[in-house]
């Protein structure tokens, strides 16, 4: 497997490599080294507390979880991620690496360990998960003051969206260079996108992957919010991947579709022989309904996830499913028997990938094998029913802490930390003074 590297860095002609990793808030942390220091060296070390990072840049309470002496973890590249970084100057790779500690075995609280812990489940009962990720983002104007509210960029014609466009390919084309060099960036760094539509909200845009692996896809999506980011960048604009960053506009998922096949045959086995849903189907079904809500922390990772998940605004508030029933938080697309598969729609597009993929695998996981049974299909809108999701990031974390079930999948370790990670985020979030209680208690109470 070295081998592919060193051929990957002789071919490109690299200068230097990104030695990365996802945190638990999906950012990409590491070093950047010379290429010559990187072949010689078979791993890289880092501190385990980076781990514990939390999105504004704290950490928390790492020495419970990592240790008070700060301890040194070992971050050995994985060959198959290796890739060009296609803005940089001069030839740069990146290469994602697995966290291990110094005895070789994964470290409990790295996001891809997480994911690679599920589906080592899967593969001991011979089966092999496949997944789909729908990403949606939004466009938005550049701006230096957090204080005030986003809005969309002008595009080529100088004027900016001031109503839905959904589905119009007029208002895709009017940002052609941006999605033409996104293109081009993808590209090169093998990243499999397929499908580009407008989604709902002003300049809100949607970008399919192939389906495929879902450690691979979650790869792919950790560099892909990288990439956007970046082409924004060079074109004038700001990309944004929060799940609800503007008041009167819907939220951004990251719909995942997933089946299951046997890993032997590759038969899907949602599907039994005769064409109709097997009773494995419904009971992956049945365990998403049960403990998606308790799971809820990395599917809607911040204060701002839940802005999202209101009635009538194109997110789920509740785990009812149904046939084609965008207003369910379970979708089962129309398909035929080899392509049936289950749409999660409840994650936010500011998910980590790594976990967000683990915690919907994990939920299907143990509804087959709790053989846990599925409500009926929905027929009408689901919207008109009571909310079956946590209302807050609060409330999220302390269903997440108290399922045994899910600590058992996900490692007792890793869901204490990333718990850890959640309530130090809200701590920081409770001490800012937001622009509504200004604008109406400043004067009125």
């Amino acid at each position: 497997m070295r081998e592919q590297l060193e051929s990957f860095i002789r071919e490109h002609r690299i200068h230097e490599v990104e030695c990365v990793i996802p945190d638990m808030t999906g950012v990409a942390r590491g070093k950047i080294v010379p290429k010559d220091l990187f072949l010689n060296e078979s791993s890289m070390k880092m501190s385990k507390a980076v781990l514990t990072i939390t999105v504004n840049g704290e950490f928390a309470d790492f020495e419970r979880f990592v240790g008070p002496n700060d301890p040194d973890m070992v971050c050995v590249p994985d060959p198959s991620t290796i890739r060009m970084v296609p803005w940089a100057m001069e030839p740069v790779a990146v290469v994602i690496h697995d966290c291990e500690d110094f005895d070789g075995e994964p470290v409990s609280l790295s996001p891809r360990a997480v994911l690679r812990r599920v589906l080592k489940l899967y593969e001991a009962r011979g089966w092999r998960p496949v997944v789909a990720p729908e990403m949606e983002f939004y466009l938005i104007r550049q701006n230096d003051n957090p204080h005030e509210p986003l809005r969309p960029p002008s595009g080529r014609a100088g004027r900016s969206e001031v109503g839905r466009q959904s589905f119009s390919i007029d208002a895709v084309n009017d940002f052609d260079p941006f999605f033409q060099e996104l293109s081009t960036f993808c590209q090169q760094a093998k990243l499999n996108v397929e499908t580009l539509i407008h989604e709902v909200g002003a300049c809100q845009m949607e970008i399919n992957f192939s389906h495929g692996d879902a450690l691979s896809l979650a790869d792919q999506v950790f560099l892909f919010k990288r990439a956007v980011r970046e082409t924004a960048y060079r074109h004038g604009i700001f990309a944004t991947f929060m799940a609800k960053p503007m008041e009167n506009e819907p939220g951004s998922a990251m719909h995942i579709h997933q089946s299951i096949v046997d890993a032997r045959t590759g038969d899907n086995i949602f599907s039994l022989a005769d064409g109709e849903a097997s009773p494995l189907f419904f009971h992956h079904i049945g365990g998403m309904q049960k403990y998606l809500p308790r799971v809820m922390p990395m599917l809607a990772p911040y204060v701002n996830s839940y802005r999202r998940l209101s009635r009538h605004t194109a997110a789920p508030i509740n785990v009812r499913w149904g046939y084609d029933n965008r207003t369910c938080g379970i979708r089962v697309p129309p398909s035929g028997p080899s392509a049936r598969r289950v749409e999660n729609r409840v994650p936010g597009v500011d998910v980590n990938p790594y976990l967000a993929m683990a915690a919907t695998l994990a939920c299907g996981y143990l509804g087959m094998v709790e053989q846990l049974s599925a409500s009926e299909a929905m027929t009408g809108s689901a919207y008109n029913l009571d909310y079956e999701l946590p209302r807050s990031l609060e409330d999220a974390v302390a269903l997440m802490q108290e399922c045994r079930e899910l600590a058992e999948i996900l490692g007792d370790d890793f869901v204490q930390a990333f718990c850890a990670v959640k309530e130090k985020e809200f701590e920081t979030f409770n001490r800012g003074i937001t622009a509504w209680e200004r604008e109406h208690l400043q004067l009125h109470v």
